[in-house]
Parts: structure tokens; sequence; C-alpha cells
């Protein structure tokens, strides 16, 4: 199965580099996207700690076509990709 621009999925953080966090899609084995620093809350805000292995978030996809899929952690795309989809207030 593959994930769908702006689709909203559950994610859990595999590995950290100083550039993101890669992240494997929870119930889809082997699925793997990348969360770019800036798109993780705690390059925003310093009182949310930064990403770690084993980290669980929710997530939205922002570019399903690059590989990895690149993810973003914000409340705010999750919110735009919400609107997109015609889902929520």
């Amino acid at each position: 199965m593959r994930i769908q621009d702006n689709q909203e999925l559950d994610v859990t953080v595999v590995a950290v580099a100083h550039v993101g966090a890669k992240v494997e899609v929870d119930g889809m084995n082997g699925m793997f996207g990348f969360i770019d620093q800036m798109k993780h809350p705690s390059w925003w805000d310093e009182s949310v700690a930064p990403p770690r292995a084993g980290d669980k978030l929710h997530v939205c996809v922002l570019d399903p076509s690059r590989e990895p899929p690149r993810l973003s952690a914000l409340q705010n795309d999750i919110d735009i990709a919400r609107r997109l989809r015609g889902v929520g207030g």
C-alpha cells in the first residue's frame, strides 16, 4: 500500500540525525518516512523534547513521491492536510 499526499499516519521514530528523523509507519511493516528537523515541534518550541528512537508521533504526508516520503509532525501542517482532505472544521 502506498501512502497518499496529506494522509495522516501514526509512526515510530527509528533513527535520529542532526537533519531529522527516520520513522517507520505503524501497521505498515517496512514502510519508512522522514521528518525534517523543521517539521518536528522541537524545532519551534524549546519546551518540546527532540525526537528519540522509540517515540510515537502522529504525522501527515507532505510529499509521498520522495524516497523516503517526507512527513510532518507539526499540528499546523496536520490541520492544513485535514482542510485539503475536507476533514474536520
